[in-house]
């Protein structure tokens, strides 16, 4: 199941709990005006008319005014789903973790910790810039995998997973391939290794950063001797210029 149609059971799933017994926001035949019932349907409703800056106005006034309703915690989950489709990560990624810490045994956990991993991994912007939101993502899809291992979550998470590893992977060769086009052959050497030696889980990606280390190594110690022999000679020729 694609990530669109989870988000769109998800919502499914808040629009249909008036026909079931264990009703999320149940809605009656004419609920009255600002209840948390009303807030809850009327974000559910945004959310399906892609009106989410509505559906967060919705959320976020049934959370502030009713903190206590049984609507809440659901509604709490569904705006930091609104942030996520309006494209404010950082808001979702707050609005998630507090859920996470003040509802550590809701049964949407597993969900709650997947999606904050995946707010984490869409703040991803260039290969170029320091990978800190995928080492984020990845601790996240790695808690739903493990302590959670049985979810529909952990099998997007695993997926997720790997995509993390090699977009840090990626990120590492593009500063080794830097030093390697600007002859800093040491420097890529190190860079390789070090992607040769921790990402193991990309063969493909491994394959490229051996073959590149080695080659990087004798460039290196080529130059190395080159410059010794250079500056040895130099020496010779001051000491008979001396003479």
């Amino acid at each position: 199941m694609k990530i669109k149609n989870l988000i769109l059971s998800i919502i499914l799933m808040f629009a249909l709990a008036a026909q079931s017994g264990c009703a999320w926001f149940q809605r009656g035949p004419d609920p009255l005006e600002d209840t948390p019932q009303e807030l809850a349907q009327a974000g559910v409703d945004a959310m399906e008319q892609e009106r989410y800056k509505k559906a967060i106005e919705h959320f976020s006034d049934l959370r502030d005014r009713f903190p206590f309703s049984p609507h809440t915690p659901r509604a709490e989950i569904a705006l930091g789903d609104a942030y996520m489709k309006s494209g404010n990560y950082v808001a979702a990624i707050t609005v998630f973790t507090e859920f996470a810490e003040m509802n550590p045994r809701h049964e949407m956990i597993p969900y709650v910790l997947f999606r904050t991993g995946l707010a984490y991994y869409n703040k991803f912007t260039s290969i170029d810039r320091p990978q800190r939101n995928m080492q984020q993502a990845l601790e996240y899809f790695r808690r739903v995998v493990q302590v959670y291992p049985e979810t529909e979550y952990a099998e997007y998470s695993r997926y997720y997973k790997k995509q993390c590893r090699i977009k840090m992977a990626e990120h590492e060769l593009y500063i080794a391939d830097f030093y390697w086009r600007t002859k800093r052959y040491g420097s890529a050497y190190e860079r390789y290794r070090y992607v040769e030696q921790n990402f193991e889980d990309l063969p493909k990606i491994v394959e490229y950063a051996r073959e590149r280390a080695k080659t990087s190594y004798f460039k290196h110690q080529e130059h190395a001797s080159r410059h010794k022999r250079a500056t040895d000679e130099g020496s010779w020729r001051d000491w008979l210029d001396w003479l």
